[in-house]
């Protein structure tokens, strides 16, 4: 069987922030058309890495390549230009406009009326639509404000957004954080949709049952250093779990009572 080439590799990717580093020395590669998860504790190192990814902060050493192609560093546009879109716990979206002004926010469709140039709303809420059609997404009230929405449909805008844009890696930090069932199970779907479409799409979450749901691999960052990537099919919770917490794999002896060490099984 041929060998499937990565879409993003990180190579030797280090970033420091004064005394402190918070990615360190890190190799992976991203597989295309998969959903990679990127698991550790708070402080592991996730979130610096995905801003290094969006062009958000510059490595202080290493080399990101997309699609064998060195990836413009320290560019957030240049990045988002090449078809890497991220989304953030925050969504990015601005939340007293429409979802039509949403999708072209930054990149407005305008006509020109008696010579005057003036927004192509009826253009940008028929794009709009067919965006989020895509994602089977309907929503009855094009021009309401986004802070209307629920949290679940606000995810899909910002999927359909990026789809629309095509990007060909979409990049989610905590994409069911504090959504209920209904709408967890909504974004879940969502991402399986995107990788059926051959989508790359990379999550950081710490809830480890959407990642077992969800993902093909796991990525397990621990004290900015990438500790260990597992197929999903070959692991399981306990051991990413101990992965998280320990940086190893290796389950470490216990202190039995009697003072001798003894391993857990």
């Amino acid at each position: 069987m041929a060998k499937i080439e990565p879409i993003i590799s990180i190579r030797n990717l280090t970033k420091k922030f004064g005394g402190l580093t918070a990615v360190n020395n890190v190799d992976l590669d991203i597989p295309p058309a998969r959903v990679t998860a990127l698991v550790g504790s708070n402080g592991a190192g996730k979130s610096t890495l995905i801003q290094m990814l969006s062009g958000f902060y510059k490595p202080t050493s290493g080399e990101i390549y997309f699609k064998g192609e060195p990836l413009p560093l320290g560019d957030p546009l240049a990045v988002k230009n090449l078809g890497i879109e991220t989304i953030y716990q925050d969504l990015s979206l601005a939340e007293l406009l429409d979802v039509p002004d949403n999708v072209f926010l930054g990149r407005e469709k305008y006509r020109s009326i008696l010579g005057l140039k003036v927004l192509d709303r009826d253009f940008m809420k028929e794009e709009s639509k067919k965006a989020l059609g895509r994602l089977q997404i309907n929503l009855p009230f094009m021009h309401k404000p986004i802070r209307f929405l629920s949290g679940g449909q606000r995810q899909g805008v910002s999927i359909g957004r990026a789809l629309y844009w095509k990007a060909e890696v979409i990049i989610m930090d905590e994409p069911t954080a504090a959504l209920g069932i209904k709408e967890k199970k909504q974004v879940m779907n969502l991402i399986l949709d995107l990788k059926a479409k051959g989508v790359t799409v990379i999550i950081i979450s710490h809830e480890m049952n959407d990642v077992f749901e969800v993902s093909d691999c796991i990525a397990v960052l621990y004290q900015g250093k990438c500790v260990g990537v597992r197929e999903k099919n070959k692991t399981n919770i306990d051991d990413i779990a101990r992965l998280i917490i320990t940086g190893s794999s290796e389950e470490s002896p216990v202190q039995t009572a009697g003072g001798e060490n003894e391993n857990r099984h």
